[in-house]
């Protein structure tokens, strides 16, 4: 590889965890692009410092995990309208002195949950768990495949009840604590906190897991999330991590940096091959 190739990066904390990287090196393999891309952890209270750092350096982009979404939307010169109402960015872009962000979280998802894994959103029950910039960059997608109505909880559910009238005008959302959550089934149950990566589970009712429920966690892991051990253990009708998603997200980023769309499916595969082959090992 060229020593001056294009530059990107993922930013968070934390971030070892991060397939970001090795998504996006099969990426340019099977696009022959050139470029180089890392990951870097970021302490709270230096984004802002860490995304000049590497912009000065050269860097062409960055994407942003959590918890600086909301970060990177402060920061951004500019924004995609989805970006500017999601109040979250994900993709941040360097060019003509400008930094650029978009959001490409929301699309990420619904392409994995209806095109990867056939799951159907229209006039659906949805419960999305979590208030924070993973949250908010996917209720406009969720809002646009037509559900019956979107519930989103969160354990402060004044977050919640905010989230939800922000979005309003897009289509029938609500917002909640867990503790008012509906005691009945939802159709889809999509986690958008970072229990998992605590080892923990959002505290929701068990009555809104049925048996046609899908949980869909948006973290992922080489075994199941602790999120899907629940759902199972409470007899879900599927249960999916967030590794489709996070591929498909990966995708929306690389086609604006490099504008070509890569092939996810292929990519998916590999990654699930090698995390099964780690957790074997």
């Amino acid at each position: 590889m060229s020593p001056r190739c294009d530059r990107y990066a993922v930013i968070g904390n934390p971030i070892a965890h991060s397939k970001s990287p090795r998504i996006h090196t099969l990426f340019a393999r099977q696009t022959r692009q050139e470029l180089a891309y890392d990951a870097i952890l970021v302490d709270t209270g230096t984004f802002a410092q860490a995304v000049d750092e590497f912009r000065q350096s050269g860097g062409k982009g960055v994407n942003v995990t959590i918890p600086f979404k909301q970060e990177a939307w402060e920061l951004a010169d500019s924004r995609s309208a989805s970006a500017e109402l999601a109040g979250a960015i994900n993709t941040l872009s360097f060019y003509d002195n400008q930094c650029h962000g978009d959001n490409t979280d929301g699309a990420g998802l619904v392409r994995d949950l209806v095109y990867n894994l056939s799951i159907e959103l229209k006039d659906k029950k949805l419960l999305v768990l979590g208030a924070g910039g993973a949250v908010r960059g996917v209720l406009e997608p969720l809002l646009e495949q037509k559900p019956e109505r979107i519930t989103v909880a969160n354990r402060t559910s004044s977050k919640a009840r905010e989230l939800a009238a922000h979005f309003a005008s897009h289509g029938n959302i609500i917002g909640t604590g867990y503790d008012d959550l509906e005691r009945r089934p939802f159709d889809v149950i999509i986690n958008g906190t970072a229990a998992s990566l605590q080892g923990n589970v959002p505290p929701v009712p068990e009555a809104c897991v049925g048996r046609d429920t899908c949980l869909y966690d948006m973290m992922y892991r080489s075994d199941p999330t602790p999120f899907m051990l629940w759902g199972t253990r409470l007899g879900a009708g599927s249960c999916f991590d967030g590794l489709g998603m996070l591929v498909e997200q990966a995708a929306e980023s690389f086609a604006i940096w490099r504008g070509v769309r890569p092939d996810t499916v292929p990519v998916i595969r590999q990654l699930r091959s090698e995390m099964d082959g780690a957790a074997e090992q």
